[in-house]
């Protein structure tokens, strides 16, 4: 019977979706709040509700969504993500739980292929071995385990997943699914931006290093236009879209000024995702790393920006708090790289196991992935959520206790030769994060 009710509720929100404003918004989300089981979810229901409520910037984004978008993206994001994903598929996860043994994670990451048009310093994927690359029999198959498992949001990166055409048959066949798609924003022409609307469950995330000097240093002369380019394309054919951004000591204070917000903002970003350079891949580098201090500063200004303007932003390993601490070895995400491995998260490059031998539901019952989860959090200050930068030794046990294999050339650096650097860097961080945690987040 709550099987029949909890279906129901869900058509009844769907009818919805085509005539749906901000007037009678709160009508699907008293529906939304039916759907909800534990009691533990719901205060992220009443927050939203808040946020609506009193003005806050993020409300513009829902303005976004129901005013601005083309019809199909707006359906496939408030279907996938937010009916399907957060608000059914949570429940279902959850009940998965007490019969698998674990509960699949909200996400994953895929890599179709590694090959890429571009050759960035720095990248942390440049590394693999770009003569691979996913079938697409295999990927179908990872998609449909995905949709089984009650997960609605994937994330494809590489390489350069434009490159691979295909995939736009997969997008379409897996309507269900959201699909995050990490890119440089090279090959989205106007055929390829009105294709994404027509589809309506696909988002591009263009990587952009901050304004035209220090994108142009790193991707190459004349790329911050061509990123402006494809962000007004796209923007004109009413498809969601976000920008991806590496902080490093070069771009750390000019990604996380006013001035760069207001940009992206004017340019119809909707969603900001801000990773840490971290020492792997192509060429790593300490002296990209962020120092403690510096990685303290742009937490406190990235806080700043997402209270300001009107774009949903996620600083990862800095908005740890919000998270609960560490989310890979399928706690709420994992990767599978373009040979099939499947790593813990996207910047952990062992894995034991290999998608082209197990499902998915095997992967995440393995002992590598449970050990992962058994150990988390990492740190009792979830301010030092990371197993790789702030809690070195954790992975260096994981990684040892499992067997666990480097996925490519060199991977195994970041546990050996920068060993001594992580856990100095890690000390000295902890001291800041420590008091930051005891004056800034009431623990």
């Amino acid at each position: 019977m709550n099987l029949i009710r909890s279906e129901l509720i869900v058509k009844a929100m769907t009818k919805m979706i085509p005539r749906l404003s901000l007037h009678n918004l709160s009508k699907i989300l008293k529906l939304a709040d039916l759907l909800i089981k534990e009691e533990k979810y719901r205060p992220i229901l009443k927050s939203f509700e808040t946020y609506v409520k009193n003005g806050h910037p993020a409300a513009k984004l829902i303005e976004k969504v129901l005013y601005d978008l083309s019809p199909n993206v707006r359906f496939r994001i408030i279907y996938n993500l937010f009916i399907l994903g957060l608000l059914y598929g949570t429940q279902k996860r959850d009940e998965m739980l007490l019969k698998e043994g674990f509960r699949p994670p909200l996400f994953f990451v895929v890599s179709p292929t590694m090959r890429c048009n571009m050759r960035c310093y720095g990248c942390y994927s440049g590394q693999y071995d770009q003569d691979y690359g996913l079938s697409f029999e295999l990927l179908d198959r990872i998609f449909t385990e995905a949709e089984q498992m009650h997960i609605h949001f994937i994330t494809i990166s590489g390489g350069e997943p434009f490159l691979r055409t295909d995939l736009f048959g997969l997008y379409e066949k897996h309507r269900d699914i959201m699909f995050q798609v990490y890119t440089n924003g090279t090959l989205i022409n106007d055929e390829v931006a009105k294709r994404i609307a027509e589809l309506g469950n696909v988002a591009p995330m263009i990587s952009i290093e901050g304004f035209e000097e220090i994108t142009d240093k790193r991707r190459g002369k004349g790329h911050f236009k061509m990123i402006m380019d494809v962000f007004d394309r796209l923007r004109r054919y009413g498809v969601l879209f976000g920008a991806s951004i590496m902080q490093t000591r070069e771009n750390y204070l000019e990604i996380s000024s006013h001035e760069f917000a207001k940009l992206l903002v004017e340019k119809g970003v909707s969603v900001i995702w801000y990773f840490q350079y971290i020492p792997v891949g192509y060429d790593p580098d300490l002296n990209l790393m962020l120092l403690p201090e510096e990685r303290d500063q742009i937490r406190k200004r990235l806080r700043i920006i997402r209270n300001t303007y009107p774009i949903f932003l996620c600083d990862f390993w800095n908005d740890g708090a919000y998270i609960d601490g560490c989310l890979a070895g399928g706690r709420e995400y994992f990767h599978i790289n373009a040979n099939g491995d499947v790593e813990p998260c996207v910047f952990v490059h062992f894995a034991v196991d290999n998608i082209k031998d197990k499902t998915i539901k095997e992967v995440l019952s393995s002992p590598f992935f449970r050990g992962i989860r058994a150990n988390q959090p990492f740190s009792d200050n979830p301010l030092t959520p990371c197993m790789i930068i702030d809690n070195p030794t954790a992975l260096r046990e994981l990684v040892r206790k499992y067997n666990a294999r480097p996925t490519h050339e060199g991977a195994e650096t970041i546990v050996n030769d920068f060993g001594s650097f992580l856990d100095e860097y890690s000390a000295n961080y902890r001291k800041i994060a420590e008091k930051t945690w005891n004056e800034e987040y009431g623990a």
